[in-house]
């Protein structure tokens, strides 16, 4: 427990240093911002922003990205309340319940309990990081490249079976992703290898250009097709209004826990992410509450317990991708790539190694969630002035700073061009229901995978059965197959199909 105190000691001297204050700041300002504005989302203003990160301290650069990652889960909820536009996907059950809300004039109420709900969340989350990662590095301490193997499969055919979409098109996407990301000089022997004589791609593909690309550009391209959104009256949003009833309050407060219980269990897993917990306490609190039908009427308890779980599973997200260098979701994927960036890596040796970068980061989470609810409180009216922006001026915007960026990571204009490829095949892609987080995934992943594959083959000289020999190694990979299992359409009718067959020859 001591030591506890001591690291959480270093991670606010840490955090509470001017430059990281500033950046802390910057992060959670920009992330309700965008948060706010629907259709833009967290992961490709994190997509934009990556290139900033060159010029930071490591420890500023991931302090920023988590700021715009766990603010744009606060903001995300105003546009869901007011305009029944999700800000991002998990925002999108705030919608069953905060826009009945609005429309019974209590939009101010339900806009003050989803902050409070996501800085319950968060909280909680943060404790849990403090306790279980140490714990969990110190675990993952002994794993070898056959364990770290295994659980990287894992973790990409959950995040491909779990993603949105279909289960043959997230895998595929995964298995494009980790193509993609064996593109350029081989580590190993100094091939090249699916460069087709190209000299730029010898150093591969871009990550930034990548991820600007599939949600930055994609992004924009989308939601100009959808065309611009219906302006509201920000006068109508008082502080006044913002105050809940004492019988608002008894019904917060359960949901509210019950949602953060569930949103960090959820976050925890790999492939998961914010939008499963936030449906998973949804379904939760309608199926336990005695009458079920003030759902998608305005209930407090639709809006208390998602917002709960979306916070609580964002900074949850953080226990796999920091100590074990797994990423659950696309976002965490962007963040893994910013660590390796800078030439840090993710994984138990991250605490030892780099511990102003972990404690410090922890120690800016609870700062962060401090500034969003002096951000987000008294500063309602003026995010909700932000929906009033004209699309077709922001998103040109958007798109000149897309091309700066990516441009200025390698002086780069081949960069610029891959962005844009990306962009055009990220929309298609979005079009036929293909999701981009998985290829994502998978990019990162892909080379890490081949590199611990073959260093276990290499110290079992060749022996394929490493991977389950070891009983950690099995574990992991029989939760994949599990994780397939349960995928599959046909597996999940089974217990119908017995059911049917059972009724038959009872008749």
């Amino acid at each position: 427990m001591s030591d506890t105190f001591l690291n959480l000691g270093l991670g606010f001297q840490t955090a509470l240093s001017l430059e990281n204050l500033m950046f802390c700041m910057f992060g959670v300002t920009l992330g309700t911002f965008v948060g706010v504005l629907p259709g833009i989302g967290a992961l490709a203003t994190i997509s934009m922003c990556l290139p900033l990160t060159f010029y930071l301290d490591p420890v500023s650069a991931i302090i920023m990205l988590a700021g715009i990652f766990y603010g744009a889960q606060y903001g995300s909820s105003t546009a869901s309340i007011l305009l029944n536009l999700p800000g991002s996907a998990p925002a999108a059950v705030t919608c069953l319940d905060g826009y009945p809300m609005a429309q019974q004039g209590r939009s101010g109420v339900a806009l003050f309990l989803t902050t409070i709900a996501s800085f319950i969340g968060g909280s909680f989350s943060i404790m849990l990081m403090i306790v279980f990662a140490p714990m969990l590095a110190s675990v993952a301490i002994s794993f070898s490249s056959a364990e770290y193997f295994s659980i990287m499969v894992l973790a990409l055919v959950a995040a491909s079976t779990l993603s949105n979409g279909s289960f043959l098109k997230g895998v595929t996407m995964t298995a494009v992703g980790i193509l993609l990301g064996l593109v350029g000089t081989d580590i190993s022997s100094g091939t090249a290898r699916f460069t087709f004589g190209s000299v730029t791609l010898s150093d591969g593909i871009s990550l930034v250009a990548l991820a600007m690309g599939l949600f930055g550009i994609s992004e924009i391209l989308t939601n100009l097709s959808r065309g611009n959104y219906t302006a509201i009256d920000p006068r109508s949003i008082t502080l006044r209004s913002l105050i809940p009833t004492r019988a608002d309050m008894r019904r917060f407060w359960p949901s509210s826990g019950r949602g953060t219980l569930i949103g960090s269990v959820v976050g925890i897993l790999p492939g998961t992410g914010p939008t499963i917990a936030t449906f998973m306490s949804y379904a939760a609190e309608k199926r336990i509450a005695k009458d079920s039908s003030i759902f998608g009427k305005g209930a407090i308890e639709g809006v208390a317990a998602p917002e709960s779980a979306n916070n609580s599973s964002v900074q949850a997200a953080f226990i796999p991708t920091l100590t074990l260098g797994i990423p659950g979701d696309a976002i965490m994927a962007v963040m893994l790539g910013a660590l390796m960036l800078h030439g840090i890596t993710p994984g138990p040796q991250l605490i030892i190694n780099q511990p102003e970068l972990f404690w410090g980061v922890i120690a800016s989470f609870w700062i962060g969630n401090l500034f969003l609810l002096v951000l987000n409180i008294p500063m309602i009216g003026l995010w909700v002035r932000l929906l009033t922006v004209p699309y077709h001026i922001l998103y040109p915007a958007m798109l000149f700073f897309i091309c700066i960026g990516v441009y200025s990571v390698n002086n780069s204009s081949f960069d610029v061009l891959i962005a844009l490829i990306f962009g055009v095949l990220g929309y298609g892609m979005m079009k036929f229901g293909f999701s981009p987080a998985p290829l994502l995934l998978g990019f990162v992943l892909g080379p890490l995978l081949e590199e611990h594959f073959r260093r276990a083959l290499l110290l079992s000289r060749g022996d394929l059965t490493v991977f389950v020999m070891r009983p950690v190694s099995l574990l992991f990979l029989a939760l994949t197959l599990l994780v397939l299992l349960l995928s599959m359409r046909w597996f999940r009718t089974l217990p119908r199909r017995f059911g049917r067959k059972a009724l038959q020859r009872n008749e």
